[in-house]
């Protein structure tokens, strides 16, 4: 495969006067000048004295921007490291430690104080991305023509951070072949042309609105209407000039609450897809039952991109998650490895051209998470049907999906048992008719400690991003534990649902 920018250019149109993106005001960025400012950005970068490898750290607003620089980076096989703009200076303070970017692009008020962060090592370029915020990475961009890179599939495209339940985040290495083998089994499975209008509302710094959404429109020459962030009251006005919709399943119970959606403003809709945390089946049937559409369900992770999807043609199956993609390897084993057979419940593994490369500086950690056979583990528990379609029943690590954001318990509770006042926590998952999950913490006072939700929440919204935050904090005496001593997470579940 090669460079990924490549195997994207591969699928632009021929009339490069064709419009890649699309503003609701209706005002457009062509397929030409994608490709024109990306290699204005690269050469910028050549001139700046980046070398393969490097990384380029970006947060910042969603902007179409970033995918030009997203694009550049490609192009010059440098490694994009896009970073959740809820992030607080002590977590981006490890992010830049940890992957050490030649370039750190920031909004304006992390480049004001970028000392404040106390890095080991300062960035050798830090940038704004516009020019009225202060030094604008726009200012590198040169004209004339570029030439790509050559690199191996193997190469390191993105770097995202994912914790893990030490609560110390991981950083994983997607190389151009992970991401664009996945991209073009998506583009097939999902049916994408030319023809397609894609509603983009997601966010840009992860893999569903960065490598599966924008992979399938460049690789199909489609188009995106373009939202700075999902609003509900926005997408009801624009849905009808789509035909693909993308989403986590909060954005689709808050549609739910609209009046206005019903079977004539969906007529468009060639298919609505759902990801990044489990759907509910309560919204899958209101869905049906208002719009006539079954929302298509799929699953995937950070390490693996996209491992199933329920079809484009064919049951769509509620409560599942569907049939492994082309070219993937599931399985489902017991915790000896054994393959178990159909609707027995076991470990989910997975192995395929999509699945990461390893983590960033952690060769162990990456040893651990893989077979001697080289399957990786996910993580999660689930079983495979008589009809192949798989289903997820829980997650054996704590991971807490909120709003389709991943929230890891462990960095919660070592934030709250810092706190003066704190004896111990226990960070859970609750169910949530918006959010799918929300984040609880279940606290224990020290003695005469007189602590309260409100000051407790105060404190983490500080230090924390707001979706990490606990919604609500229950204070109990004790915290349940087993024979060996372990929280009993399951018994709080139980007893708070």
């Amino acid at each position: 495969m090669g460079n990924l920018y490549l195997t994207y250019r591969e699928g632009f149109p021929q009339d490069l006067k064709r419009p890649f993106l699309e503003y609701s005001d209706g005002s457009l960025i062509t397929y030409g000048e994608l490709e024109e400012q990306s290699s204005q950005y690269a050469n910028g970068f050549f001139d700046l004295g980046l070398q393969p490898g490097d990384r380029v750290s970006v947060q910042v607003d969603k902007s179409p921007e970033v995918i030009f620089i997203y694009l550049a980076c490609l192009r010059s096989n440098l490694i994009f490291h896009p970073l959740n703009t809820a992030y607080k200076e002590s977590e981006l303070s490890f992010f830049l430690d940890d992957a050490k970017p030649s370039i750190f692009i920031c909004q304006k008020e992390i480049n004001d104080n970028i000392s404040s962060l106390g890095l080991k090592k300062e960035p050798q370029y830090v940038f704004t991305l516009l020019p009225e915020e202060g030094e604008s990475i726009q200012s590198i961009k040169r004209k004339g023509d570029h030439e790509i890179v050559d690199c191996s599939e193997e190469h390191t495209a993105a770097l995202l951070y994912s914790s893990g339940t030490t609560g110390k985040p991981k950083g994983i290495m997607l190389t151009h072949g992970n991401i664009g083998s996945n991209a073009l089994a998506l583009k097939e499975a999902w049916n994408f042309t030319q023809e397609d209008c894609l509603l983009h509302a997601l966010p840009i710094y992860h893999v569903h609105g960065l490598f599966v959404a924008l992979g399938c429109v460049f690789l199909s020459g489609s188009r995106v209407l373009w939202m700075s962030a999902f609003d509900a009251d926005e997408v009801q006005k624009i849905l009808p000039k789509c035909s693909v919709m993308m989403g986590v399943p909060t954005y689709y119970t808050r549609l739910l609450s609209s009046p206005e959606l019903n079977q004539d403003t969906t007529a468009n809709i060639r298919v609505f897809i759902s990801g990044s945390a489990p759907l509910l089946e309560d919204t899958f049937n209101e869905f049906h039952s208002k719009t006539g559409h079954y929302i298509l369900e799929r699953y995937g992770m950070t390490e693996t991109n996209i491992i199933c999807s329920n079809p484009i043609e064919g049951k769509r199956k509620p409560g599942t998650v569907g049939l492994p993609l082309e070219r993937q390897n599931l399985r489902i084993v017991d915790d000896s490895l054994n393959n178990l057979d159909k609707d027995e419940i076991g470990n989910i593994q997975v192995k395929g051209p999509n699945v990461f490369n390893g983590y960033w500086n952690l060769p162990e950690k990456t040893n651990e998470d893989f077979s001697s056979d080289n399957y990786f583990n996910t993580g999660d528990k689930g079983f495979i049907d008589q009809d192949g379609y798989l289903t997820i029943v829980g997650r054996s690590k704590d991971m807490i999906i909120s709003g389709g954001l991943n929230v890891y318990p462990k960095e919660i509770e070592s934030l709250i048992d810092n706190l003066e006042g704190v004896g111990e926590s226990a960070v859970i998952g609750l169910k949530d008719d918006d959010l799918g999950e929300k984040v609880v913490a279940v606290v224990v006072r020290k003695d005469k400690s007189d602590i309260t939700e409100e000051e407790l929440i105060t404190t983490l919204k500080k230090g924390i991003a707001g979706f990490k935050v606990p919604k609500q904090v229950i204070f109990v005496e004790e915290l349940p534990r087993n024979a060996m001593g372990k929280v009993q997470k399951n018994v709080l579940r139980d007893n708070y649902q």
